[in-house]
């Protein structure tokens, strides 16, 4: 089965600090493309999309010249500001530079906002269908608190394709599964939406997790959206507080276990493939 990795990251400190990972001493240090290749064929995995770390201008025109330059990378999910007045203007430029064919998606840190009714600001929204008129898709990294306005934008813009990264960031660790499993089925009903099965690892207890602990919240998702809405996502480096790559590759294999071989396909290429248009 070919396996597209639909969530990662790249970084370099010497370049662009990452002043998230101050915290996380495990993360200071640079992740470049060359540790995640042999690890990601090691695992099976063909494929990938590269994700956006912080809001910097200068940091999507680099992920999509490594792109250009990758037999690896097959998209790249990148930032610039979708509420900006010249974001039409910013949006063309990244396609036009170099590499800017790889540019599958766009996303915003609204999980460092305090609430999620960015989402549904005027230029928000007017800035999401353009992104929609483009073609291209928008990945929703938010707290599980955070998903009703998902929900929002969601309706507010039925021609864009949205992506919840890390289904949503549930708290697993605390064992909560409501409101956030009520929040992801009413979000699931707008066929716009589809699901990342990623992250879920550095949700759980970052030492002790187990497979059972996240499969309550991967069955929610797997029901929810269905085979053809959710996609496999690493999240490496981040996910290496919790586990290596192959064991959350491994997982996520543990996790859909009981599905259909093609639902299984699905999930570990033909979604991505579909909404990111890779």
């Amino acid at each position: 089965m070919r396996i597209i990795d639909a969530h990662h990251h790249l970084w370099d400190l010497e370049v662009r600090d990452q002043p998230w990972t101050a915290g996380l001493p495990a993360l200071r240090r640079s992740f470049p493309l060359g540790e995640l290749e042999p690890i990601a064929a090691a695992a099976g995995v063909s494929g990938t999309v590269l994700v956006q770390t912080i809001h910097a201008a200068g940091e999507t025109p680099e992920m999509l010249a490594i792109a250009d330059s990758s037999d690896l990378i097959v998209g790249v999910v990148g930032w610039t500001d979708v509420a900006a007045p010249d974001f039409g203007d910013r949006l063309s430029a990244l396609r036009e530079g170099v590499g800017g064919r790889w540019l599958v998606g766009i996303r915003h840190q609204v999980q460092d906002l305090p609430d999620g009714s960015w989402l549904t600001e005027p230029a928000t929204l007017k800035g999401l269908r353009r992104l929609a008129a483009a073609g291209l898709a928008f990945d929703l990294i938010v707290r599980a608190d955070q998903l009703p306005a998902c929900v929002a934008a969601a309706r507010e813009v039925p021609e864009l394709r949205f992506v919840l990264d890390h289904a949503g960031k549930p708290r697993i660790a605390a064992g909560e599964v409501e409101p956030w499993a009520s929040d992801i089925r009413t979000l699931a009903v707008l066929p716009n939406v589809s699901c990342k099965l990623s992250g879920m690892v550095t949700e759980a207890d970052l030492e002790r997790w187990t497979v059972a602990d996240l499969r309550p919240y991967a069955e929610v998702v797997l029901e929810a959206f269905g085979a053809g809405r959710v996609m496999f996502g690493s999240d490496w480096p981040v996910s290496t507080l919790a586990a290596d790559y192959a064991r959350v590759v491994e997982t996520a294999r543990e996790l859909t276990e009981h599905l259909t071989v093609g639902e299984r396909e699905e999930i570990f290429e033909g979604t991505a493939t579909g909404v990111y248009r890779l």
